[in-house]
């Protein structure tokens, strides 16, 4: 039977700045175009963390039941470990998921905006089938496209309307850019994962595109937020540049994926990749604010 410390590192904590970053990022846009709130704010907090924990958990199943866990560098896997049975850790990531439902439903209460039910819906069934189902879309190199998307353009401009009711250049800058940073999140863990999916038939982005694709595509990926807060400044939030600094701690993941970093190492990429995400969201929100 698990503990309670490996439930929580089955939840893997270091990937929920990709929650925080987007709604810090959607309410500093929100503040810069007149309003936000903070009740708001915190309920799409909530939503984007359960989220994140239910899908590490569904993850965590679905990997698990089919095998690719089974030799893995880097968190501990609940299911592939033997440390939990399937069905406690389905549970867990519907119980998430649940828990993010109420926050967002809650959220659209307060807000007015009905049409985030379809939005909600919509994420959890991307959560659930990124590994679930029979045709899993992250086993058919898909995942990268569904992150950007939900976790960037989603979490970022549904954060700003439900506070401001409205969006501008600078809100969609903001989200392509902290959608860019969380996407080479995922690049470099199906790159450090890439020979053993490329074994169990899990045909992600990293197996189609191979070694030296998935490295250029993470350091394009890392590079883009640059181009995005210039974008936010050209658009009128000068302060925007602001992350420009979060983004220097992206230096040492980029040098280490074009050298070559493997196993262990790109654990360590993991990890600065995850920093990155919330050094940039966290002062681009603060730029955005102040614009």
């Amino acid at each position: 039977m698990a503990t309670i410390s490996q439930w929580i590192q089955g939840a893997r904590p270091r990937t929920l700045p990709a929650a925080l970053a987007p709604v810090a990022v959607g309410t500093g846009s929100a503040a810069g175009l007149g309003h936000w709130d903070a009740a708001l704010a915190l309920l799409a907090l909530l939503v984007a963390l359960f989220l994140q924990v239910g899908v590490n958990y569904a993850n965590d199943y679905s990997d698990g039941i089919r095998g690719t866990d089974a030799d893995r560098v880097g968190p501990v896997r609940l299911v592939g470990g033997g440390l939990a049975t399937p069905l406690l850790v389905k549970y867990a990531a519907f119980t998430c998921f649940g828990l993010a439902c109420l926050a967002g439903l809650a959220l659209m209460g307060l807000s007015g905006d009905t049409w985030l039910l379809l939005i909600g819906i919509a994420a959890v069934l991307a959560a659930w089938f990124y590994t679930g189902g029979s045709r899993p879309y992250g086993y058919a190199g898909l995942g990268e496209v569904f992150v950007f998307v939900f976790f960037g353009l989603v979490a970022v401009v549904c954060t700003t309307y439900t506070q401001a009711e409205r969006v501008d250049a600078g809100t969609w800058a903001g989200a392509v850019g902290i959608g860019s940073i969380i996407t080479a999140v995922l690049v470099a863990n199906n790159l450090r994962d890439l020979g053993g999916d490329e074994l169990a038939g899990k045909r992600t982005l990293a197996v189609r595109l191979g070694d030296r694709g998935t490295r250029i595509l993470y350091v394009v990926l890392m590079v883009a937020p640059a181009v995005c807060a210039g974008l936010a400044a050209w658009a009128g939030h000068r302060w925007a540049l602001l992350g420009l600094v979060g983004l220097l701690p992206a230096a040492m993941p980029c040098r280490d994926v074009l050298r070559g970093a493997t196993g262990a190492a790109l654990v360590r990429v993991l990890s600065a990749t995850g920093l990155v995400t919330l050094t940039y969201g966290v002062l681009l929100a603060a730029g955005l604010w102040i614009s």
